[in-house]
């Protein structure tokens, strides 16, 4: 074997399979965007799982991850900072196929995506008492639909779609947060295990950031790209939804990113969500 082929540092990713994610790592997954002695391989799967799989085994080097998520993963990850997903003023969304006032849909059960994403961490924020129901995320309209349950929380580019199956929204949580804090909402992120040393958390994080310029300034490529990502979404629409999530913000959090993201884990803290105290620091 070569002294060459043993100098090749491989660095696993693992992100989730929609469009804006695809979209940020255009560059990389592409080979567009390449880092003498590093190879990245990547691996797509729901955000619950990777949430879930960070904090059992520290499985991956990069993972996307909710923010509700790190303070059970902080000691073997740190966050980047870039790649993440921020809501400015709009986020997950309470839709039902019915009208209902707050008050009456807080004593409904309400299907959620996860109880480690940043989505159900706001929901018992604004609404602690509520009951509510694991559903993968993907299956969330269809069973509001039904009527198995008169609520749902939905994520992804069900933001966009749940009108056209009838439903209609109660509550853009993303809204109600600025409303709270004057901040944007910090949904998820990318974690990067802290073992790998200092020179290659740095190194894969600007080849990150290198991958999100690289789709920023060939959008229609990148957004061709991402479209086989595009649950029920055309190029318009999947345009506007990397639009929503990928933006100069991912790039960089700056500095009332950086904040909403500690007030938030803060505020789940104090009420007794999260039973860690979030310790929040940032690489790149």
């Amino acid at each position: 074997m070569s002294t060459t082929s043993t100098a090749i540092q491989e660095i696993s990713i693992a992100h989730s399979p929609d469009s804006d994610d695809a979209f940020m790592f255009y560059g990389l997954a592409t080979n567009k965007v390449r880092v003498p002695g590093y190879k990245f391989t990547h691996t797509l799967t729901d955000i619950e799982t990777l949430n879930q799989r960070a904090i059992k085994e520290a499985f991956y080097d990069v993972t996307a991850i909710s923010f509700h998520a790190y303070p059970y993963l902080q000691d073997k990850y740190t966050l980047m900072a870039c790649g993440g997903s921020v809501g400015e003023g709009y986020g997950p969304m309470i839709v039902a196929s019915r009208k209902l006032s707050l008050d009456a849909f807080k004593k409904t059960k309400i299907a959620v995506p996860g109880t480690l994403t940043t989505a159900y961490l706001t929901l018992k924020l604004f609404a602690p008492e509520i009951e509510t129901a694991v559903v993968p995320f993907d299956k969330i309209i269809p069973a509001v639909v039904a009527g198995e349950y008169d609520a749902g929380l939905i994520i992804h580019e069900g933001q966009l779609t749940y009108a056209k199956d009838g439903l209609v929204k109660l509550l853009d949580l993303g809204q109600w947060w600025r409303e709270q804090t004057g901040l944007p909402l910090p949904l998820g992120g990318n974690a990067i295990r802290r073992s790998l040393g200092a020179e290659t958390l740095l190194t894969t994080t600007n080849a990150l950031r290198d991958s999100i310029q690289h789709a920023l300034d060939n959008r229609e490529e990148a957004l061709a790209y991402a479209m086989q990502f595009a649950r029920d979404l055309d190029t318009s629409l999947a345009n506007r939804f990397v639009g929503m999530y990928v933006n100069e913000r991912t790039l960089n959090y700056g500095p009332d990113g950086r904040e909403a993201i500690k007030k938030l884990l803060d505020m789940g803290f104090e009420r007794g969500i999260i039973p860690h105290k979030a310790n929040v620091d940032f690489v790149g």
